[in-house]
């Protein structure tokens, strides 16, 4: 069969003239709102809204638990997608079932599940009770919040590149005598390189946007709790941060978040060449 060239390909990629409505639709409901934000936006108290003492102290308490999130995702979360890439079929269907789970569930359900394991009237945390370990409502609570609702972006973004790669250099390195951590270390994680670079990024990311499972899990003391999200929603309810700091938090985030897109394509850009 010929394939089409020159102007009839043009011609065959041509979209349909009604699909630009609902295209265009669709576009301003994503962009619009943001617009909205910026003209919306005081940009002349933007850096005294961000340097305020209220915003530097959300800031630094973000950073410091989504970079400790990140840890404690690539930690646990590499070891579960190798396991869940490398396990049987039913075992690595129930076991993706349960990592993806925090992605379809709302946060807030996330939160109330926490507490459930974690809070004082809990089996688990009773005993931690006994013993003068507090978690709930905690920096350390944050943390976890933050794990819980961000390791299944590293996961599912590992297991994906270990199924592409396949078995087959392992195997290589196995029958050359290669112990099974050093297959790890020296062939595994290089092979899985940059989904493991691209999970880590969405998995900080998603940690550092986090609001719904931090809110109810670790509650929004101030220093001790409150996050960016949780001091944009304390500003919007009348305490704390006053509104302009919060719009200038809300456009700070999304600046995370295009910064985030942004390295994600230069990857994959870099993985079609």
């Amino acid at each position: 069969m010929a394939t089409p060239t020159g102007a009839a390909a043009g011609a065959s990629a041509r979209l349909p003239v009604w699909l630009l409505v609902p295209a265009a639709i669709g576009a301003a409901l994503l962009v619009l709102p943001f617009v909205a934000l910026l003209a919306q936006l005081d940009w002349a108290s933007v850096p005294a809204a961000i340097t305020s003492p209220e915003a530097l102290q959300a800031l630094g308490l973000s950073l410091t638990t989504a970079t400790a999130a990140t840890i404690v995702c690539l930690l646990l979360g590499v070891p579960l997608a190798v396991v869940i890439a490398r396990a049987h079929r039913r075992l690595a269907a129930v076991l993706r079932t349960f990592t993806t789970l925090p992605l379809i569930l709302p946060p807030l359900v996330g939160g109330i599940a926490l507490l459930a394991l974690l809070g004082r009237q809990s089996v688990l945390g009773g005993m931690l009770a006994e013993v003068g370990v507090h978690i709930p409502f905690t920096t350390p609570a944050v943390v976890i919040a933050q794990t819980f609702v961000a390791m299944p972006f590293l996961v599912i973004s590992v297991e994906g590149s270990l199924r592409t790669r396949g078995t087959a250099y392992e195997a290589v390195a196995a029958t050359l005598g290669a112990r099974p951590f050093t297959v790890f270390r020296r062939v595994t994680l290089p092979l899985v390189a940059p989904g493991l670079l691209a999970g880590t990024v969405l998995c900080f990311a998603r940690a550092l946007g986090e609001f719904g499972a931090t809110a109810l899990f670790a509650g929004n003391a101030a220093g001790v709790t409150r996050t960016m999200p949780l001091a944009i929603y304390t500003a919007f309810n009348g305490a704390g941060v006053g509104e302009d700091t919060a719009i200038a938090l809300s456009l700070l985030l999304i600046l995370v978040a295009i910064a985030v897109l942004a390295l994600m394509r230069g990857w994959r850009a870099d993985a079609v060449r």
